[in-house]
């Protein structure tokens, strides 16, 4: 795979785990589980977690690159202007010229993390801008000479180790540092007139160890690094895994086990929520009662596993004939459906009740002991609150669909009954 490095680039595969608590791949969670349960020392990321990681770090990695370049650039002008004064002309004049470089590469350096750019020419920029700098640190001493030559390479070492430390980037990148610094020194050392080759190499070595150690500090801090940010991806994980398990639940505590639709318990709140949000502002809706005719007959008749097959087929027909995602349907007891149209004007309404009567007709599931035909019908009663009319509660315009569903019942079974203000409530 071919990446381009950008910024903002994140593997697709990991891309959940930045921003939100969903899982992560099962391949993805099994490597982290596998890195966690190894020692901390051992711990290396492969390709998909180390981008993921860098990705993730890079931002704070960012700004405290920009921050130190910035100090550097300060600093270097503090300390010219107090050489001014307390130094000889001369001995200020010799350092001039690679003191007055420092300032604009480190801002330079600085104002390039400010820009969009790949992954890559950042780290080649924050590396180049921190040789061009250490280089000019270690030329200061050199001319100046005298006691300034050993001074300004023992700087030049501290500022490494100082960028070795705080730039938390790869490790490739404080190697590069170390082998940089301790060869610029061995150079310029052996350059000293002050001192012979042996010393030269002695010093060399000396200030080698310390830089090594810092590398091995960087590497230790790594790891740690990197052992959070796995840790941080397992707990993000089991977040979503117990988000999803909190979801499933809650789904299935509101839908009815047999028919798979709502139950009666998630239509009251999908009612509550609908009324507290839309009556009142000129919203319209329609409530539909379905009851099958003669039920209590088909179970004597034909036994229960056919009765709840029944039930099955006859939500599942109801669901066909509504409209995805803004219709509602639920049982609201043993045979009765409770079905929420928004939206819908009367006309709107009593096609969508016929629809489902025609349907479930046409179906042909037995029923040999109703009066009606040896086949499974339903009595439907609707009630509709129209658009701009006056505020009706779910309850009451419940019981009025409630109403319309007696009177289908009174006058034959199998129709659709449409509430009038004089049928009751």
């Amino acid at each position: 795979m071919d990446v381009k490095n950008n910024a903002n680039f994140v593997m697709p595969a990991a891309v959940a785990a930045l921003n939100t608590p969903q899982q992560l791949s099962p391949a993805l969670a099994a490597e982290v589980e596998r890195q966690l349960a190894g020692r901390t020392r051992d711990i290396h990321l492969n390709k998909e977690l180390a981008e993921l990681f860098r990705q993730r770090s890079w931002p704070q990695a960012s700004k405290i690159i920009r921050a130190w370049m910035i100090w550097v650039a300060v600093i270097d002008i503090l300390t010219l202007g107090i050489n001014a004064i307390l130094l000889p002309a001369e001995t200020v004049m010799s350092m001039f010229l690679p003191a007055l470089i420092v300032p604009p590469v480190a801002l330079a350096t600085a104002v390039a993390f400010t820009r969009p750019a790949s992954l890559r020419k950042r780290r080649l920029t924050a590396l180049s801008g921190l040789f061009v700098i250490l280089l000019c640190l270690a030329r200061l001493g050199v001319d100046a000479g005298a006691e300034f030559h050993e001074r300004h390479l023992t700087i030049m070492l501290f500022v490494a180790v100082t960028a070795i430390i705080i730039f938390p980037l790869p490790l490739l990148f404080a190697v590069a540092t170390a082998v940089f610094s301790i060869g610029l020194c061995l150079v310029f050392q052996l350059k000293n007139p002050a001192i012979g080759t042996g010393s030269a190499l002695s010093d060399t070595l000396f200030f080698s160890i310390g830089v090594l150690a810092t590398v091995v500090a960087r590497r230790t801090a790594n790891i740690l690094a990197h052992k959070t940010f796995l840790l941080e991806l397992r707990d993000r994980n089991r977040l979503a895994d117990l988000t999803d398990a909190n979801t499933q639940l809650e789904r299935l505590a509101g839908t009815d086990p047999l028919t798979g639709v709502a139950n009666r318990r998630s239509m009251g709140q999908s009612l509550h929520a609908f009324w507290t949000a839309n009556i009142g502002n000129g919203k319209g809706v329609a409530m539909l009662m379905c009851d099958i005719d003669h039920f209590k007959r088909l179970n004597d008749s034909l036994g229960h596993a056919e009765g709840d097959r029944c039930l099955v087929a006859v939500a599942k027909l109801i669901r066909a004939c509504l409209r995805d995602g803004i219709d509602q349907v639920s049982r609201y007891g043993g045979e009765e459906f409770l079905i929420l149209l928004p939206g819908s004007d009367e006309q709107a309404a009593r096609a969508v009740a016929e629809r489902i009567r025609r349907e479930i007709e046409a179906a042909a599931l037995p029923n040999p002991a109703s009066s009606v035909i040896p086949y499974v019908t339903v009595s439907i009663g609707v009630a509709v609150l129209a658009h701009n009319s006056e505020a009706v509660s779910a309850e009451r315009l419940q019981k009025r669909a409630d109403v319309a569903l007696y009177r289908a019942k009174e006058n034959g079974r199998n129709r659709v009954v449409v509430y009038a203000p004089d049928a009751g409530p």
